[in-house]
C-alpha cells in the first residue's frame, strides 16, 4: 500500500510541489522498479529437490505453480542443464513432484496423482538426446496412495511409503476398511492411545509403512509392518530411510516407544529389501534419525539427538560403520545443529549444511576426523553432489528470493556458487528488495544478540519510518537469510514500513546454550532480549519512530505477543497468530506433549507453578493493547481454543480486538486465498494503528 506524505505548514507553493515529488514518488520508480506485492509473491515459482543426472549433465527438480483465482498449489517438473542453459518444464498434468533419477539415468520416477489417486510414475529418459520419451507409466496402484518413492541402486525396485491399517495383511484389506469407513453413517472414532490427532489431521487406526514394488511395476509389499510409523511423521527434510548401495538393505527410521506423544525416541533400523524381520542398529535414548549410506557401503552416517524428550537437542553427525557396529560422533566439537548432509562420491568425507548466525553454510569434514571446513555461506539445502565428484548442487535462498538450483566447484580453486535455475527472475527484476541489514546488541545476562533490520523500498533516511516488530516462532527456529511465504518481512516492509527481527534466546545458529537458555523461561530472558533489542534500534536507527510499533508473531511468537500483552504497552497494536495464551489448556489439548514437559519442566500436576508462571492469561488485567488474534480450527499443535480464549478475554476487558478465524487451515495459513485474506487483515488492522491520517 502507499506511504502518506505529509507536507510542513507555511512553506512556499513550489517547494510544497517539489517535496511532494520527491516524497510521493520513490526512488524505486526512479529506476522502473515498484514496491513488491503479494499478487507478486503468488506468481512466483516454489523451487525444490534438485536431482542431479548419473552423467552429471542434468539436474530434475520440482516447481510449485500457484493460481491465485483458482486458489491452487501445484507442483510440476522441470529441467535444467548443468553446463548452463535455460530450465525448461517437461510435465504438466494435475500435479508431479519429487524427481528421482534410476542410477543408470534413464528414467525419473516422481509422485503424481494424474490417475485421481497419488501414485509412483515413471518416465524413459534418452540420455543421448536430453529428451523424455514416449508417455509416464505408472508403477504403483496401491488403494492406500504411494509418497516418498526411492530407486534402488540396481534400478529393479523402487521403495515408497504409504499410510495403511496395520493390521491388514494386503491391499485389498485395506481397501475393504476405506470403502466401509466412507459408507458408514457414524463417523465417531474411538481412542485408546495417545496421540490420536498430530498437526492439522486425526491419526486414526493408520500408520505409515515402507514399501517395495518392481520397478516395472507389480505388487508391494510391505517392509516395516506393524503398529508403528515408519518413518514418523516430518514437516520436510531429508529423506528418514535409504537404500544400500548393493540394493540388498533398507536403513529406516522409527519410533517404537510405547506412548509417541511423550517420545522422541527415534532409531535407526535395517531390514533386507527382500523382506524378513527389521533390526534395531541404534541404542540412543534420544532421537537418531535420517541414514544415508556412503557410496561404498561401508557406513552409513545419520543425525542423532542426545536428550531424550528434547525436539530442540543439537543435530549431530553421527558414523555407523556396518560392519563392526561401532559408533562414532563427527560433529562433537561443532556447536551448531546438522540440518541436511550428503557423501562424497569416494566416500572419504561429507558434505553438511548447518545453521550459523542467520545463514546455512555449507561444510565439509572427513570421516577420519579433521577440522571442519566452510564451504560457502549463505542459506543453502539439498545437497545433491555429481558423481564424479567435482561440483556440489543445492538449492538457495535468501530474505530477497526463494529458492533456486545452484552448484559451486570442487576442484581447484572453489568460486563463487553459479545460479543454475532463473525461474523467478522476471518477477524480482521488476521489484525493490531492500538488502537485510544485521545488528548486534547486548540482551539479558549481558549476552550478545543479532538482530535484523529491512527498510522500505524508496527509503528516505530524512523521513520518520513505523515499525513492524516481527517475532519468530519455535521458540527454537530463527530469522535471517530466510525466504518465507507465511511470514515474509520484505512483503511487510514494502508498504512503507522498518521491518525489525530479533533472534532471543531459544533461537538457533548461536550454539546450543543459546538455545537452551528458553527452557523454562519463556518470558524471562527471551522477552528481555526482544525489548533490549528494540530498544537499540531506537537508539541506532534515527529514521524509526519510536510512536509507532506493532509486534506480531505466529506460533511462540504468538505466545510472546500473549505475553506482551500483560507485560508492556510500548506498542500501538499487536497481532497474535496461534499463540499459546493458557499454559496449561494447552498442554491438555495439544498433541506432541513432550514439547511442554520439556520447555516447563513437567506436566501441569507435577510442575504447575512453571507452567502458571510463564502462562498469558495470568496478566489479563494489564491487557490494553489493541490485538487482532488469528487462530485455524485444525491446529492441533496450539488448539483453536487458545485463540478463543484470548478473543474472549480482550473482549471482556473492552480491548480493541478483532479476530481472524480459519475453518479450513491448521497451524500455518497454506491455502492460497486465505493467504490474500491473512496479510489483508494483518496489514489492514497494524495501519489503522500506525499510518498517519491524511
Amino acid at each position: 500500500m502507499p506511504r502518506t506524505a505529509r507536507v510542513p505548514p507555511a512553506v512556499p507553493g513550489i517547494f510544497i510541489v517539489f517535496v511532494l515529488l520527491c516524497t510521493l514518488v520513490p526512488q524505486t520508480l526512479a529506476q522502473g522498479k515498484r514496491p513488491f506485492t503479494f499478487e507478486d509473491m503468488m506468481a512466483l515459482k516454489r523451487v525444490n529437490e534438485p536431482a542431479v543426472s548419473p552423467d552429471g549433465k542434468w539436474v530434475v527438480f520440482s516447481a510449485i505453480q500457484v493460481d491465485l483465482e483458482a486458489n491452487t498449489r501445484v507442483p510440476h517438473l522441470w529441467m535444467v542443464p548443468l553446463a548452463g542453459g535455460d530450465s525448461r518444464q517437461f510435465t504438466s498434468g494435475p500435479g508431479e513432484d519429487r524427481p528421482r533419477w534410476s542410477h543408470d539415468g534413464k528414467h525419473v520416477a516422481f509422485i503424481s496423482p494424474r490417475d485421481g489417486t497419488s501414485q509412483v510414475w515413471v518416465h524413459d529418459f534418452d540420455a543421448a538426446t536430453g529428451q523424455f520419451t514416449g508417455e509416464p507409466r505408472k508403477i504403483t496402484s496401491i488403494s492406500t496412495e504411494a509418497d516418498g518413492e526411492i530407486w534402488s541402486p540396481d534400478g529393479k525396485n523402487i521403495v515408497f511409503t504409504s499410510s495403511v491399517y496395520p493390521d491388514c495383511p494386503d491391499d485389498a484389506c485395506n481397501k475393504a476398511r476405506e470403502d466401509e469407513k466412507q459408507k458408514s453413517k457414524v463417523k465417531a472414532s474411538i481412542f485408546t492411545h495417545l496421540m490420536y490427532r498430530h498437526w492439522k489431521s486425526y491419526t486414526g487406526e493408520k500408520r505409515t509403512h515402507i514399501f517395495v514394488v518392481p520397478a516395472e511395476g507389480g505388487v508391494a509389499r510391505d517392509l516395516t509392518p506393524g503398529n508403528h510409523d515408519a518413518p514418523p511423521f516430518s514437516l520436510g527434510g531429508q529423506d528418514m530411510y535409504a537404500i544400500s548401495p548393493d540394493s540388498q538393505e533398507l536403513a529406516f527410521t522409527s519410533d517404537i516407544d510405547e506412548v509417541e506423544a511423550t517420545s522422541t525416541n527415534n532409531e535407526l533400523f535395517v531390514v533386507p529389501l527382500a523382506g524378513g524381520k527389521p533390526s534395531k542398529i541404534t541404542t540412543n535414548p534420544g532421537s537418531d534419525s535420517t541414514p544415508v549410506y556412503s557410496p561404498e557401503g561401508k557406513y552409513i552416517a545419520y543425525l542423532a539427538q542426545f536428550r531424550p524428550g528434547y525436539e530442540s537437542d543439537r543435530f549431530r553427525l553421527m558414523l555407523y560403520e556396518r560392519a563392526t557396529g561401532k559408533i562414532t560422533n563427527l560433529t562433537e566439537n561443532f556447536d551448531r545443529w546438522v540440518s541436511s548432509l550428503a557423501w562424497a562420491p569416494d566416500s572419504s568425507h561429507l558434505y553438511i549444511a548447518a545453521e550459523d548466525k542467520g545463514e546455512q553454510p555449507i561444510y565439509t569434514l572427513a570421516v577420519s576426523g579433521g577440522p571442519i571446513r566452510e564451504i560457502v555461506r549463505g542459506t543453502n539445502d539439498d545437497l545433491a553432489p555429481m558423481q564424479n565428484g567435482s561440483a556440489l548442487v543445492f538449492t538457495r535462498m535468501s530474505v530477497r528470493a526463494p529458492n533456486e538450483i545452484y552448484k559451486i566447484s570442487l576442484t581447484g580453486e572453489m568460486g563463487k556458487p553459479v545460479e543454475l535455475s532463473h525461474l523467478n527472475d522476471a518477477v524480482l527484476s521488476a521489484v525493490e528488495m531492500p538488502p537485510q541489514e544485521p545488528f548486534w546488541f547486548t540482551g539479558a545476562a549481558n549476552t550478545k544478540v543479532e538482530g535484523f533490520l529491512i527498510k522500505p523500498p524508496g527509503f528516505n533516511p530524512n523521513q520518520k519510518y513505523p515499525v513492524k516488530f516481527l517475532i519468530h516462532g519455535g521458540p527454537q527456529g530463527a530469522w535471517g537469510e530466510h525466504w518465507s511465504y507465511r511470514w515474509n518481512p520484505e512483503l511487510f516492509a514494502a508498504s512503507g514500513y522498518v521491518v525489525v527481527m530479533i533472534n532471543p534466546r531459544g533461537s538457533t545458529g548461536y550454539g546450543q546454550k543459546f538455545i537452551d537458555e528458553i527452557n523454562g523461561d519463556w518470558g524471562g530472558k527471551p522477552f528481555v532480549d526482544l525489548m533490549e533489542g528494540l530498544d537499540y534500534v531506537e537508539r541506532a536507527y534515527p529514521f524509526v519512530d519510536k510512536t509507532r510499533e506493532c509486534a506480531l508473531g505466529a506460533s511462540y511468537g504468538g505466545y510472546m505477543v500473549d505475553w506482551i500483552l500483560g507485560h508492556t504497552d510500548r506498542f500501538k497494536c499487536l497481532v497474535s497468530h496461534d499463540g499459546m495464551f493458557n499454559t496449561e489448556s494447552a498442554y491438555g489439548t495439544t498433541e506432541e506433549l513432550w514439547f511442554p514437559e520439556w520447555e516447563f519442566k513437567g506436566t501441569p500436576w507435577t510442575n504447575r507453578e512453571m507452567y502458571r508462571r510463564w502462562s498469558p492469561h495470568l496478566s489479563a488485567a494489564k491487557f490494553k493493547t489493541p490485538t487482532l488474534v488469528v487462530h485455524g480450527q485444525l491446529d492441533y499443535r496450539l488448539d483453536v481454543s487458545e485463540g478463543f480464549q484470548l478473543f474472549t478475554t480482550l473482549q471482556r476487558l473492552k480491548v480493541a480486538s478483532k479476530m481472524l478465524y480459519f475453518p479450513d487451515e491448521g497451524h500455518w495459513v497454506l491455502k492460497p486465498q486465505n493467504s490474500r485474506l491473512w496479510y489483508h487483515t494483518v496489514n489492514d488492522w497494524v495501519d489503522g494503528y500506525l499510518k498517519l491520517k491524511q
